[in-house]
């Protein structure tokens, strides 16, 4: 095989050819040739092609090196490596594509917009998570999930708190958003539930004086008298975060953008079933509920309470020689029923 000769002319043209200055840190087009194991083959028109690593060529895991850089196409890489023995450049298309993205996401961050990340680990105070391959952090402060628990590989709608390009800071919040997005379900429902409304809703939080509901965006109260008929000492005793219960609405206050439900509504009314069982004069066995300074309260008939005074409660603890205490039965007397006023006299004199 005869070696091929060049004229001077034809020589200088064949150098032209591959004229470049390209250096460490430059910007360079290039065409995507073909893949290896251990990466991408490009050419970026220097004297032999360039090598961009499988960890500088993929951004999303999730996507494979062929999709992300597609053969024939052309994309813009940063040089990372000058030329080795066999004059090849070591280029980057993962760290220009960051630049951009990291760019988009200042801009996104001046909008107030909201983007939506994935989570890719849970971590010390929060979870890392990926938005358009930059990874962020979301501090537990700051997100609305009731666990985190088997939470990795799930999307969060986020707001971008605050962010630093050369630090690498990105922190963002999950919490602004769902803040964001209850005040316009709030508005919407204010406007459209009703008094009398059955709701289903989700028990959020519990406390002394009852249970918030959560009905769509907003928490009603759901107050300790209207969970039953029956007497309760503590919402507590009946519900628990996370249950999911059925609820009429029956207060609606626009101006101070309260809703109130009862429970008990959905029950049927005790007092109107008592009505057909109970008459003046009847003996029933009761049981203490509540004992106050005035007397105690006595279930007669389930959800139904009278009143029995003090004097007698005293004076039947002194014939007996015992001291009642709630859960107690005692034999008495209904003296008059009065189930549209929902009142009962009763007595114990003398049942025993």
């Amino acid at each position: 095989m005869s070696e091929q000769k060049y004229t001077d002319a034809e020589f200088e043209a064949l150098l032209n050819k591959y004229d470049y200055s390209f250096q460490k840190g430059d910007l360079v087009k290039g065409i995507v040739c073909s893949y290896d194991s251990s990466g991408v083959i490009v050419d970026i028109g220097a004297k032999t092609a360039a090598f961009v690593p499988v960890k500088e060529a993929i951004i999303d895991t999730a996507v494979s090196i062929e999709e992300t850089l597609k053969k024939n196409n052309e994309y813009e890489f940063l040089i990372i490596r000058e030329e080795d023995e066999d004059g090849r450049f070591t280029l980057s298309y993962k760290k220009v594509a960051m630049a951009y993205n990291w760019r988009e996401l200042e801009q996104l961050k001046a909008e107030d917009a909201t983007v939506e990340g994935t989570i890719v680990s849970v971590v010390k105070g929060g979870v890392l998570v990926e938005v358009k391959g930059v990874k962020g952090f979301v501090p537990s402060s700051h997100l609305k999930l009731k666990s985190t628990d088997d939470v990795v590989g799930e999307t969060l709608e986020l707001k971008i708190l605050t962010m630093d390009i050369q630090q690498g800071n990105f922190i963002l919040s999950n919490r602004k958003v769902y803040a964001e997005d209850k005040e316009e379900t709030k508005k919407d429902l204010f406007e459209t539930v009703k008094i009398g409304q059955i709701i289903k809703g989700e028990v959020v939080r519990i406390t002394d004086f009852g249970a918030f509901i959560d009905i769509g965006g907003v928490d009603a109260l759901l107050p300790l008298s209207q969970i039953s008929w029956r007497w309760v000492d503590h919402p507590s005793d009946i519900l628990k975060v996370g249950d999911i219960v059925d609820v009429e609405v029956i207060v609606v206050d626009q101006d101070k953008q309260r809703i109130s439900l009862s429970l008990k509504n959905l029950e049927k009314d005790p007092w109107l079933e008592a009505k057909d069982k109970i008459k003046d004069g009847d003996k029933i066995e009761g049981t203490i509920t509540r004992i106050k300074h005035f007397g105690a309260f006595v279930e007669v008939f389930p959800g139904v309470e009278a009143l029995l005074p003090n004097n007698e409660l005293i004076e039947y603890q002194n014939q007996k020689n015992l001291i009642l205490k709630v859960g107690d039965k005692i034999q008495t007397t209904i003296l008059k029923f009065n189930p549209d006023d929902r009142r009962i006299s009763l007595s114990i004199k003398n049942e025993e």
